[in-house]
């Protein structure tokens, strides 16, 4: 599915008329008899074509005065592919939008992190998602409002505050314009088809785009681990995490229809980034139909992705922590790279209380990192002033490896630090900027051995050229690549 999918009446109308789910997320159906928008996989009856309108995203659906389905709740499916899969100036501001820069810092914020003036932003985002970045965001607050309701007993005006809102007059409206009834009503709805819930803890759906590979997703997360910051506990991968208002834990476990969700927030306000970067993590708004489809044409990768649709790139839920561990892996094992990183996290994490399990840090930041004596890590020489030159980098601001980054510039600037090769670049571009057309072509022995066993070039340079067939789609062709091996990263823990 293409870019601006929501212009082409005839195609949106058949994938609603067959409620296709792969297309949730890449446009959303209005429809002008009821006043209401829905997904196009909605289970209720499709309406005539002629009655149906089409739009690029859920603000512009409800700028337009439509409201929410109640049934296949449209303003809670997998994000579009497209804001993940691409570098431009909306694919950036879309994602900084989801980690919840407009609520911290405005549209000007925005703006300024996207090297753009703010009319310039808005130009285009309206010509592309048809809603400016407020409304865009206020989206996201009515989602946020609705989770809140129905997931917790906060008091209203408790949730109107924590999901964003600059007042309960406001939050009113909004749930109101957007769901077509009051937040008590939602909240009553809720309470009759309740889930029993860890005290303390939000618990929600995320959902995702069918089909959905969970075995490297949460093996190679489980098998990689850092004790203290993360651990797989009864069928949950848990791990704490630092959002903007205090630190968090997240615990998540694969079903056949969505990922269950638990969050343990210090602050409510964090509650749309830690959503955001939970779906970052696994990778969830991507279009495994489309990547399958493009890699499932080469003789060598076809059987593999025949037997496992829908492999999924693990990620990360802080990028920085992400480029650090990438410098503790260099030409180590992943028992060691984990026993480098867990030494760490005790010597200088930041403490943090987990009465459900045994998470004990935050991940160290990269400022704390900068200020200490390389020489005080078990590490060789060369490697430890790696490490502080990233870290310092890092903190700085030199290198910045959030949404907003553009990959190749990211790239550039890795490529500048003494140590930092191509395997550790390809590694952050992968796993922390989410590129999906990074390829581990060299120093990886795993990829190599299996482009061997394949009867692939194993040369770096070779294996390079043959990986054209798989573009855009490279990293997930890693993930084939990587479960060809006898490894724990391949398998779902039991």
């Amino acid at each position: 599915m293409l870019a601006g999918m929501h212009e082409d009446f005839e195609g949106c109308a058949r994938a609603v008329q067959s409620r296709d789910a792969r297309f949730d997320g890449w446009f959303f159906t209005a429809v002008v008899t009821t006043g209401i928008y829905c997904r196009p996989s909605c289970p209720v009856r499709p309406p005539k074509a002629s009655n149906m309108r089409f739009y690029p995203s859920a603000a512009s659906a409800q700028q337009a005065g439509f409201r929410a389905c109640k049934r296949c709740r449209p303003d809670a499916s997998p994000g579009s592919p497209q804001w993940n899969e691409g570098a431009d100036v909306v694919a950036r501001a879309m994602r900084l939008i989801a980690d919840g820069v407009i609520e911290r810092d405005g549209v000007g914020g925005l703006a300024g992190r996207l090297g753009y003036s703010t009319r310039q932003v808005e130009r285009h985002l309206q010509a592309e998602l048809g809603a400016a970045p407020l409304a865009i965001a206020r989206a996201q607050r009515a989602q946020n409002a609705r989770l809140l309701i129905e997931t917790t007993s906060l008091p209203m005006a408790d949730t109107a505050l924590a999901a964003g809102f600059a007042s309960v007059r406001s939050f009113n409206a909004t749930v109101r314009e957007v769901f077509a009834t009051s937040p008590t009503e939602l909240r009553v709805r809720a309470i009759r088809g309740a889930r029993p819930a860890i005290p303390g803890a939000l618990r929600l759906r995320l959902a995702f785009r069918r089909p959905l590979c969970p075995d490297n997703l949460f093996g190679h997360l489980a098998a990689t681990a850092v004790p203290g910051v993360e651990e797989w506990r009864d069928g949950w991968y848990r791990r704490t995490v630092r959002l903007p208002h205090g630190g968090g834990i997240v615990a998540l476990a694969p079903r056949p229809d969505h990922i269950d969700c638990r969050l343990t927030l210090g602050d409510l306000r964090d509650l749309a980034v830690a959503i955001s970067r939970c779906r970052w993590l696994l990778d969830l708004d991507a279009d495994p139909v489309a990547v399958d489809e493009q890699l499932g044409t080469d003789p060598h990768l076809s059987a593999l992705v025949a037997k496992a649709p829908g492999r999924r790139v693990p990620r990360t839920v802080d990028p920085t922590e992400l480029a650090v561990r990438a410098v503790l892996g260099q030409q180590v094992s992943t028992a060691a790279a984990r026993t480098h990183a867990g030494r760490l996290v005790t010597a200088h994490g930041e403490a943090i209380d987990d009465p459900h399990g045994g998470l004990t840090h935050l991940f160290p930041d990269p400022t704390t990192l900068a200020g200490l004596d390389p020489a005080i890590a078990a590490l060789p020489r060369s490697r430890r002033a790696t490490l502080s030159t990233l870290a310092t980098a890092l903190a700085s601001g030199e290198i910045d490896l959030g949404p907003a980054t553009a990959w190749d510039e990211a790239r550039d600037r890795l490529t500048t630090l003494a140590g930092i090769g191509p395997w550790t670049v390809e590694t952050i571009a992968m796993r922390a900027l989410g590129d999906p057309d990074a390829f581990l072509a060299a120093g990886d022995l795993g990829v190599v051995r299996a482009a061997r066993d394949l009867g692939l070039p194993a040369t770096p340079a070779a294996l390079a050229a043959a990986s054209d067939a798989w573009r855009p789609w490279r990293a997930y062709a890693v993930q084939h690549l990587w479960a060809t091996g006898d490894h724990a990263i391949n398998r779902l823990p039991s």
